[in-house]
């Protein structure tokens, strides 16, 4: 006889599992614990199988009779229910191991340990917003040109052009990554050159007027705030590198008997040499006394981690600099292109080398951490002198290289 509703409700548990036959193979398990699972007996190929087909109450009588009438057909169709399921589960996981989060999150992963961990943080923050909540789950080899720029013109709708085309260059490298790795074969996104119009893109403020630079190094000349940050002020303009270059200085890479620092930068991927002036390093070896135990030349609050992102720019704007319109840490760099090149009239390609740039020579596009070296060590010095002249306000004539 068929199963009632009632039979299947009011089954209680004996000491060893039992079985309440339903009609064509469909039987309800009750285990002595008081689960109940339904079962379904058929044969293939000669062979009787048993195929799981839910747990009550979570799967009625109804749905249970319903699945066993599916997995009839199966069997008319000369089909094996049991390994129809399974050929489907592995193909929803293979889905799943191939959607584009997933390969993107391993891309990110992949790549964490060569980017800046701030810049792995924004990437993913941007990834999960504004493009996972579309794509993420679609299996990345399916993904189209359209579907794309369908989520780029939805970043670019709410202004932020910039973002869009950040998102696309980390999708296209989402799908290089996959295309290395075997799970896709193409990267649509070059199809999309063109359809997100170009972001405008501003320069970061710096003062490159020898007067205002003399007031901003009186500046911080005068600062009030810790010494780390104060020496970090002082020595950023001489060195001209990049602010988490600097911030993230240690110890372990300066020969101060030298006058060297040699570091290796993680946007470039590249060693660098930075000459040292004696003015700075005479403030470093001043700073050793007080942060020469630790690891960093500029630690933060925590002497094991290096001062903020935010330390140069906050101190910047305590001495009443607008950090958006007038000067940045980053600023430092074009200061000193611009005033090496106009009013010291150094040799392009010895300022590039020195800001570790790639400059094309004979050779081709390259960067030689040694090369213009000697240049570079009396351009340093130079530089380090007419900032000194700029900062007492003494009148400051051109400089004239040797020839």
């Amino acid at each position: 006889m068929a199963l009632s509703d009632t039979a299947v409700r009011s089954a209680k548990p004996a000491n060893k599992a039992y079985k309440l036959a339903d009609e064509k193979g469909l039987f309800l398990l009750v285990h002595p614990n008081g689960s109940k699972y339904w079962r379904q007996k058929y044969r293939f190929d000669g062979k009787e199988k048993t195929l799981a087909q839910g747990v009550y109450p979570d799967i009625s009588l109804k749905e249970a009779r319903e699945r066993r009438d599916e997995a009839r057909k199966q069997l008319a169709n000369g089909v094996d229910p049991s390994q129809h399921r399974k050929a489907a589960k592995a193909t929803r996981e293979a889905i799943v191991a191939n959607s584009f989060e997933i390969i993107c999150r391993e891309w990110l992963e992949y790549k964490r340990s060569n980017i800046e961990e701030a810049q792995y943080k924004k990437a993913l923050a941007r990834l999960e917003k504004d493009v996972f909540p579309w794509m993420g789950t679609r299996p990345i080899s399916e993904i189209s040109a359209p579907e794309i720029l369908a989520v780029l013109r939805r970043i670019d709708a709410r202004g932020a052009r910039y973002t869009a085309h950040k998102a696309k260059s980390e999708i296209s490298q989402c799908f290089r990554f996959a295309i290395a790795t075997g799970r896709a074969e193409r990267d649509p996104c070059p199809d999309l050159k063109g359809a997100i119009p170009p972001a405008k893109t501003e320069n970061l403020p710096s003062i490159t007027n020898p007067k205002e630079v003399g007031e901003l190094l009186r500046a911080i000349d005068g600062f009030k705030g810790t010494f780390v940050v104060k020496c970090a002020l002082e020595i950023g303009p001489r060195v001209f590198v990049r602010p988490g270059e600097l911030r993230k200085a240690k110890w372990e890479d300066f020969d101060l008997d030298k006058g060297e620092w040699r570091y290796f930068i993680t946007k470039t991927k590249t060693e660098h040499l930075v000459p040292l002036a004696s003015q700075v390093v005479s403030t470093l070896r001043e700073l050793h006394a007080l942060t020469g135990h630790g690891p960093y030349v500029f630690p933060g609050r925590d002497p094991k981690l290096p001062m903020s992102d935010a330390a140069i720019n906050a101190a910047l704007r305590r001495m009443g600099y607008d950090t958006k319109t007038e000067i940045t840490g980053h600023g430092f760099r074009a200061m000193a292109r611009t005033i090496l090149h106009e009013e010291l009239h150094q040799k392009p390609e010895v300022i590039e080398h020195q800001l570790a740039h790639s400059v094309s020579d004979s050779l081709g596009t390259a960067y030689n951490r040694t090369k213009f070296l000697k240049e570079r060590r009396v351009m340093m010095q130079s530089w380090s002198d007419y900032l000194d002249k700029l900062k007492s306000g003494a009148q400051v004539l051109e400089f004239t290289p040797a020839a």
